[in-house]
């Protein structure tokens, strides 16, 4: 995909979720797509997905999410702002129930793609709002084009 080459992004779980399936799945489609990832697995506190983000001075962060841990992403959204990062986009994937899928986009999330979301709308996504924050958020419809 065009533009995809130059772009670098986080994908990693938050907390104590243990689900890496879909985290490794979406790295792959990225990297097969001319992004660079930087996989930062599981187990990862807030402060340890902000810091990477500033150090490897990537364009936006991938949270794969199924454990409930909205509290520790709201925080982590709050790292960036705090830090300054917060042209930084965040992105979840995974079984994100409605209501706290528009909680998370209330707070600063800029998109949730939940299982059975295409490749091509979320790579689309990445490559056109990595290190810009959009006016509006969205939540992916799954099998929509």
């Amino acid at each position: 995909m065009k533009g995809a080459e130059r772009i670098k992004a986080i994908v990693t779980m938050i907390g104590l979720d243990g689900h890496t399936t879909g985290g490794e799945v979406v790295a792959r489609i990225l990297r097969d797509a001319g992004i660079e990832v930087v996989y930062l697995g599981v187990n990862q506190t807030p402060s340890m997905i902000v810091n990477a983000a500033i150090q490897e001075d990537v364009d936006i962060i991938g949270i794969s999410s199924h454990a409930s841990n909205y509290a520790l992403i709201e925080e982590l959204l709050g790292l960036l702002r705090s830090m300054q990062a917060d042209d930084i986009p965040v992105v979840c994937g995974g079984n994100v129930p409605r209501v706290q899928a528009e909680k998370l986009l209330e707070k600063g999330v800029a998109a949730i793609f939940p299982p059975g979301s295409s490749s091509e709308s979320i790579i689309g996504f990445i490559v056109s709002r990595a290190k810009a924050r959009a006016p509006s958020a969205v939540i992916e419809s799954a099998g929509a084009e």
